[in-house]
């Protein structure tokens, strides 16, 4: 039965007699109270191909011996290729090929890519002659992947620079806020105070404000509302002036004799 060798679609001469696959594992076993021994099935591990005797010819074509395009070369040639591979640091294609003693019909074939982890030459003048000897050891590559970090530059800028978010300073708060559709107290406390637990202080402060907006919508006094283009002020500004349109906003819960104002639904 023919078997055909290849790495990187070179064909080498002659086959060797013995090719040893070993597919690693990586299962474990415990031991578990009242259960005694089990295994913890893993993903097997990398396999292992070692080639003891790889022989190259040296100046005779053995009639057991296959040539690509029938073309003689020289033990030279194969080792050269074996250097190459092995300072690339890149993966080869590993091939084993058998076929019918005619050799007309694949039967099967072993086809995955290694990486040439160490080989050596020997040189046996009583054993091999003037051939020479390669002894092979490959490793299964898997393909893998990690994660780039990009960093962005500015255009028209060789620096490159990180994204921060601006937080509000003391100094930096507004005096007053005009209620826009969707807001809440909550959601005003957090843009413009950086602290959404403030609301309690703007609802105490704009009390009298809201109270009689909602009054003249018809709405509980309670302080269960405010509406859009209300003005209402802030922490350390100036009295508000209300100014409304045809919707509103409901603020939440109410926080005002036990009660507390949350996140509110919105009306129109």
């Amino acid at each position: 039965m023919p078997y055909y060798m290849y790495i990187e679609k070179v064909l080498f001469p002659v086959t060797p007699g013995k090719i040893s696959i070993k597919i690693e594992n990586k299962n474990k076993t415990i031991t578990l109270i009242d259960e005694g021994e089990v295994n913890l099935i893993k993903t097997p591990g990398l396999t292992d191909i070692q080639i003891s005797e790889l022989i190259l010819p040296a100046i005779q074509k053995y009639p057991f011996a296959n040539y690509l395009n029938d073309k003689f070369r020289n033990p030279e040639y194969y080792l050269n290729k074996l250097e190459t591979w092995k300072k690339r640091k890149k993966p080869v294609q590993f091939k084993l090929s058998r076929t019918t003693p005619d050799g007309k019909n694949l039967l099967w074939d072993t086809n995955f890519d290694v990486t040439i982890e160490d080989y050596e030459i020997i040189e046996d003048a009583e054993k091999y002659g003037l051939d020479v000897c390669v002894k092979l050891n490959m490793k299964e590559y898997r393909v893998w992947g990690a994660k780039k970090l990009v960093i962005k530059k500015k255009k028209n800028s060789s620096k490159a620079t990180a994204t921060t978010k601006k937080v509000r300073s003391s100094k930096d708060t507004p005096k007053s806020y005009i209620v826009k559709k969707g807001d809440t107290l909550m959601k005003i406390a957090k843009k413009q105070l950086n602290d959404s637990s403030k609301w309690k202080s703007i609802y105490t402060l704009n009390k009298k404000t809201i109270q009689a907006e909602a009054k003249k919508r018809e709405k509980p006094d309670n302080g269960h509302w405010i509406f859009p283009e209300t003005k209402l002020k802030l922490p350390s500004g100036q009295v508000a002036t209300g100014q409304m349109k045809e919707y509103g906003t409901a603020v939440g819960q109410l926080m005002d004799y036990g009660t507390e104002i949350g996140q509110g639904k919105q009306y129109s």
